[in-house]
């Protein structure tokens, strides 16, 4: 049936009117669809090596080491475990995580024992601190820096924990970056008379001058109260014929698989402490002496539980004690928060990068 032509101007009409009222909803539905936009990150304050060392003095990087442990005893911590990335025949890279008091950081760190023969340093890497609770990127800060020092500080934190109270003489056996950071923290922390040994004497000698210590042979370091080894762990440095009832050895060069700076027959001969039982006995001093039967778990307690008091320390005077560090990311965690903690305070200045 036809329609008149009223009724076809009616409909055009009415047509047009539905038209116009839908594509006027369709305007307001799309001014009031929300921007998935967000401003950019920031200026991103950045510290090179000689900022980090400006900014976290050897007590500082002491006390915040020896409070990381025992947070991360106590469960207020988190840290996965370090990831290893193989780059054969150079080294190594490793990832490693830990998050901690408002914090979250990621530490990309490399171990390449031939880059000093290319004169490049062993270790470097970059640090990236954030915001645990937006995951906002707050610093970024070299690894180089952070490792030493946190190595070092660990050094009198595991000294002052398990040595006798009344021993003071030191013993560095590893005169490179890590052994001069170790060497200086246990000076801050009131170890002295000190034995340097280094293979490159020169390194031991310039070592021993800027301690008031002195340069002398792998015995003399060894015969001292408290060892500390920093070496690559390439080949053991101390025997069991070395150890004596009273001292307490620190070893913070077996920071890998394969790795080891005392025999397992030495290392079965201590009082055992660690940093972390998992990652200590996959890549670390105590390794060998574990995959041979010498040791057991129940022989080791990780440091934290002794400076929470959760575990006893040294058994008694007499005991040889031993330390087997690894490095983990809640010590890196612990000196990168401080150097953060100084740059907002005005301390240290920075370069600043947008990203």
């Amino acid at each position: 049936m036809k329609r008149s032509r009223a009724a076809a101007t009616a409909a055009a009409s009415s047509g047009d009117a539905l038209g116009a009222t839908i594509s006027s909803l369709g305007r307001r539905f799309t001014t009031a669809r929300p921007r998935l936009s967000w401003p950019a990150v920031p200026e991103l304050p950045v510290l090179d090596h000689d900022a980090v060392l400006g900014a976290v003095s050897p007590a500082e990087a002491i006390e915040r080491v020896r409070e990381a442990f025992v947070r991360y005893h106590r469960g207020e911590w988190a840290m996965p475990p370090k990831v290893y990335l193989d780059s054969p025949p150079h080294g190594d890279f490793r990832a490693m995580p830990a998050r901690g008091s408002g914090l979250a950081l990621l530490k990309w760190v490399t171990s390449f024992p031939g880059n000093p023969e290319r004169g490049r340093p062993t270790v470097t890497g970059v640090i990236c601190l954030s915001d645990a609770s937006d995951g906002e990127p707050r610093m970024l800060l070299d690894a180089r820096s952070v490792t030493a020092l946190r190595t070092g500080a660990v050094a009198a934190v595991a000294a002052q924990a398990l040595a006798p109270d009344d021993t003071r003489t030191t013993g560095i056996i590893g005169c490179g970056l890590h052994g001069a950071w170790a060497a200086r923290c246990l000076a801050t922390a009131g170890y002295g008379d000190g034995i340097c040994h280094d293979p490159r004497p020169e390194a031991a000698r310039r070592l021993a001058a800027e301690l008031g210590w002195r340069a002398g042979s792998r015995a003399e370091a060894v015969g001292r109260d408290v060892v500390c080894c920093i070496t690559p762990g390439t080949a053991p440095v101390v025997e069991a014929g070395d150890l004596r009832p009273g001292m307490h050895l620190n070893m913070l060069g077996a920071d890998g698989p394969g790795k080891a700076e005392a025999t397992p027959a030495a290392v079965a001969s201590c009082a055992l402490f660690c940093d972390e039982w998992e990652q200590a006995v996959h890549g670390g001093e105590l390794t060998a002496a574990v995959a041979a039967g010498l040791v057991t778990r129940d022989r080791v307690t990780e440091l934290g539980a002794v400076l929470a008091g959760a575990a006893p320390g040294r058994p008694g005077p007499e005991a040889v004690t031993m330390f087997d560090s690894t490095g983990l990311a809640i010590q890196d965690l612990a000196v990168a928060a401080r150097a953060y903690e100084a740059w907002r305070e005005g301390r240290i200045e920075a370069q600043m990068v947008h990203l």
